[in-house]
């Protein structure tokens, strides 16, 4: 078996990077892409590597031979790469394609050693390798029959998004057998470029092909946790440094992108704070219903969001302003502040990094559990001359909760000290018990010191419509904020939502009841695994510190719903000497992290640079939804059970 790659072309569309480079020479976290594929080919003892070149085809030919491949190989000049597209590439090395086996390659791809060696391995002679329709595909798709036959081949011209669930996505890797080579692909090869020329690309032979009775060629689906990407342009690159980057530096590549992971459909968030349990589809249905017209139009100013928004949470339209996110109002908030401002933490920290009008005063609870009551604030606060103080509740990311008479109590312990008060009531919803919400008209004008920020976006399960309010008695200040934002601030899609959202409330009141019981049941089932000592938390997530655990106590429960972590015989072992780790020590929050993500593609929240105390390892959970948390149980289960049994 022999293996061709196409690398003619310019990658005009990766810009600078191309500019004096060809395309399989950009470095995909340090590494040229050619390298990395030459290098998965080495290891499969073939016969000869094709190289169709083009652009820059002497740099390239130079580097290859730097390398240290044991393969031989050889090149196919491309001489008009520039006026010509693959299919020409292909044409020119289609002699070899009839002198044995082949596996053809685009040189713009990534992926896995698995990816290649599942191709080879399949006893099937001819295949095209398949992946399951994801949102960041573009390009031809094919439709398969239950028995990997090819039929169709779906161009973007006739690609329909209603039939995105039965798509899948050409990955560019082919195995081409001799055989099929001299009988089905070369000779149509020849002649759909006699008929159509060189200006076209080579799949289009294959659409040819699927259509015959016989087209001698088999789909290969690639499995699920098979990494692969194409690398068009400068944002493919960074999502493909983000894939394949490792351990602690893909974890970083994905953390600072804050978001977006829809673009990795195979990552199981449980690091941002959202309602799994809502909206419910018949909202998104109505939301789509009216889309053509929601993008086609200009959203309405700010009077009208004030409107809907005061209608809303039942307050009037001069004590609230609706924001592009909270984050929008809390920037707009402490831009008009002045001394010192106190935060408790561990704590979302958008509201001290955005403070530039005087000091921090910090109060950290010296609890274990980091809980705190009004009366630790007052105390702490007393004598320290602050100017305003920052309450989130429940706070972010202990859970720690206080309830509607304490917080009354410092409502009215601020005002006597003419502090300003920020509480932010982002996920209070989620708390058990009496609504603890401070949106009350009267409230709001009795106090006009009082400041109320709630994100939409947390409780509500629409991030991304980026949505967020502020009220305040004090109507200069929410005068203020309205013309401190942009009048368009919020897009006509998360307008019309809080236009219907009122619709939804029994739909939101359910979603609530059922995430607070799911965040009771993966609190138990996470307490009961050793290493991990859970707090109480009235928010949709849930704090743990990574422990170093000793003998299970008389009495503590197992995993009730997936069985014991350890048997009987492992426990007793347990309990005679502490568990042992790499090196002696449980894995750190990073360390976790790493794992959770590049072995079970979970993400979870590093408290590392959070919190920092007598070096405890904390970490945060978002609470999701039953089959999310029983995957993320599960494989917590398998990281940790060789950390509970004895190497001895």
């Amino acid at each position: 078996m022999q293996a061709i790659i196409l690398a003619a072309g310019m990658g005009k569309r990766l810009k600078q990077l191309t500019q004096n480079n060809t395309k399989c020479m950009v470095k995909v976290c340090g590494t040229p892409l050619i390298n990395r594929t030459l290098g998965q080919l080495d290891q499969l003892g073939l016969s000869r590597i094709v190289l169709v070149v083009g652009y820059e085809r002497e740099k390239l030919i130079r580097h290859i031979d730097s390398l240290n491949i044991s393969t031989p190989i050889e090149y196919v000049e491309n001489s008009i790469y520039d006026k010509t597209n693959n299919i020409y590439s292909l044409f020119l090395a289609r002699e070899y394609l009839l002198k044995e086996d082949t596996l053809l390659l685009e040189s713009d791809i990534i992926f896995d050693d698995s990816v290649l060696r599942c191709l080879v391995e399949d006893p099937r002679d001819s295949l095209a390798l398949a992946a399951k329709y994801e949102s960041w595909m573009d390009g031809t798709c094919l439709l398969l029959s239950d028995q990997d036959d090819i039929e169709a081949m779906i161009p973007g011209s006739k690609f329909r998004f209603s039939d995105i669930d039965h798509y899948y996505k050409t990955v560019n890797l082919y195995k081409f057998s001799r055989e099929f080579s001299r009988t089905h692909y070369v000779p149509f090869l020849e002649a759909y470029t006699a008929a159509l020329g060189n200006n076209e690309y080579y799949e289009q032979v294959l659409k040819v092909l699927v259509s015959l009775d016989d087209p001698g060629i088999k789909a290969k689906r690639l499995a699920p946790d098979q990494l692969w990407y194409e690398i068009d342009d400068i944002q493919d690159l960074d999502i493909a440094e983000s894939l394949f980057a490792p351990g602690a530096d893909r974890t970083a590549l994905l953390q600072r992108r804050y978001g977006g992971y829809w673009r990795y459909p195979k990552l199981l968030d449980f690091c941002y704070l959202v309602n799994a349990y809502y909206p419910p589809r018949k909202l998104l249905d109505e939301i789509k219903a009216n889309l053509d017209s929601l993008v086609c139009q200009y959203p309405s100013g700010m009077y009208v969001n004030s409107l809907l928004a005061a209608r809303n949470f039942s307050l009037r339209q001069d004590q609230i302003v609706l924001g592009n996110g909270a984050a929008e109002l809390i920037k707009a908030i402490l831009d008009g502040m002045q001394g010192t401002l106190g935060v408790i933490r561990p704590t979302f920290e958008e509201y001290a990094n955005r403070y530039h009008g005087g000091e921090l005063c910090v109060y950290t609870p010296a609890s274990e559990d980091f809980s705190y009551g009004a009366g630790d604030i007052e105390d702490y606060f007393a004598d320290k001359g602050i100017s305003a103080l920052v309450l989130v509740n429940p706070d972010n990311p202990s859970g720690n909760f206080l309830a509607k008479n304490e917080l009354e109590h410092l409502i009215r312990w601020t005002k006597e000290r003419n502090i300003l008060f920020l509480a932010d009531e982002s996920f209070v919803d989620f708390a058990d018990g009496p609504d603890a919400s401070l949106l009350n008209e009267e409230l709001l004008d009795a106090n006009p010191h009082l400041i109320v920020i709630k994100s939409i976006s947390k409780s509500y399960g629409v991030p991304g419509l980026r949505l967020g309010i502020a009220a305040s008695g004090d109507a200069a200040l929410i005068n203020r904020l309205k013309k401190d934002v942009s009048i368009w601030n919020i897009n006509s899609i998360g307008e019309f939502y809080m236009q219907i959202e009122e619709k939804y409330r029994k739909d939101y009141a359910a979603s609530l009841d059922k995430l607070r019981a799911e965040r009771a049941r993966l609190a138990g089932l996470l307490s009961a695994i050793p290493g991990l000592r859970v707090f109480p938390s009235q928010a949709n997530y849930l704090m743990a510190e990574l422990t170093v655990p000793g003998p299970r106590q008389a009495g503590e429960a197992d995993l009730a719903a997936e069985g014991p972590l350890l048997t009987a015989g492992e426990q007793a072992l347990a309990a005679e000497e502490q568990p042992l780790a790499a090196g002696g020590r449980p894995l750190s929050a990073s360390q976790l992290t790493e794992r959770l993500l590049n072995e079970h593609h979970i993400l979870i929240k590093d408290l590392t640079a959070k919190i920092q105390r007598d070096g405890r390892q904390f970490i945060r959970i978002a609470v999701r939804n039953e089959a999310d948390d029983n995957r993320l149980v599960q494989a917590l289960e398998e990281i940790y059970r060789p950390f509970f049994i004895s190497s001895r």
